[in-house]
Parts: structure tokens; C-alpha cells; sequence
């Protein structure tokens, strides 16, 4: 059986040093590299800031599951929320539109959850009882 451990944040901007934290030791304690335990800190904390300020629309006691499973050669991230649903499967899987454009006309935001697609293998998301879950493959080599 695969390496587990699952942890629930509130959904507040002040847990996010306590996630990393949890990635950190979760990784060190499961062989997986430095490189790599980063790439899941920077997808935790993308996701994880998403869910507070465009899911729930503000800071909230709602907790934010947070799964770290080691697998032979990957890590796979459970992140589950109680926020109005919102599947982010295709933002995650496709480069914002305005990417092309001069710097200058891109709106902000959208580059970090694409960003989170592009350092994940791959993706898969579900809104089942109340709950938003999504899961992903991180690759433990480059």
C-alpha cells in the first residue's frame, strides 16, 4: 500500500505557510525530491488560494482537505472543498487565451491554475455530496 496522509486547513490565507509545511514533511519523509516536493507546495498553495478567494468568496472555518499519496513514481494530490462547485479541469489543461497577447493587454490571474495543469501528469475532477475533489499526478522524475 502506497505512503497516505490526509490533513483538513480552514479556509483561510493564514494557513497557507501550515499546508506547505505539510507538503514539506510529507516529502521528506517519503523520498521525494526537493525539486518535486516544491512543484506540489506551489500546486497546494494555488489551489488552495483559489478555493478561499474565488470559491468560497472570502475566508472561511469550511476546511480544505488536503491527500498526499506516494506512489513508485509519482505523487498524487487530493484536494477536496465544500465551495459552490466548480470544475477546473479545462482551465487546468489549457493556456488562458490572452497568452499570445502583449503583456501590457493580459488581464491578471489565470497563469497560476494553468500553471498547476502543466506541472501535473494528469488531472481528474468530481462534485459529488456536497464536495468538490479533484486529483493530481505529479511526476517524481523529470
Amino acid at each position: 500500500m502506497d505512503p497516505s496522509e490526509q490533513r483538513d486547513f480552514p479556509a483561510r490565507m493564514a494557513m497557507l505557510a501550515q499546508t506547505a509545511a505539510f507538503v514539506e514533511t510529507f516529502c521528506a519523509a517519503h523520498d521525494v525530491g526537493h525539486d518535486i516536493a516544491l512543484r506540489i507546495t506551489l500546486i497546494v498553495e494555488e489551489l488552495f488560494t483559489n478555493v478561499v478567494v474565488h470559491g468560497f468568496k472570502g475566508e472561511s472555518d469550511s476546511p480544505i482537505g488536503i491527500g498526499l499519496t506516494r506512489g513508485a513514481d509519482h505523487v498524487e494530490v487530493r484536494f477536496e472543498d465544500r465551495a459552490p462547485p466548480h470544475d477546473p479541469t479545462a482551465r487546468l489543461m489549457s493556456p488562458p487565451a490572452s497568452l499570445g497577447a502583449p503583456l501590457e493587454q493580459r488581464p491578471i490571474g489565470g497563469l497560476g491554475v494553468h500553471l498547476v495543469g502543466q506541472l501535473s501528469r494528469s488531472v481528474r475532477y468530481v462534485h459529488e455530496n456536497g464536495m468538490n475533489r479533484l486529483w493530481l499526478v505529479v511526476a517524481c522524475r523529470e
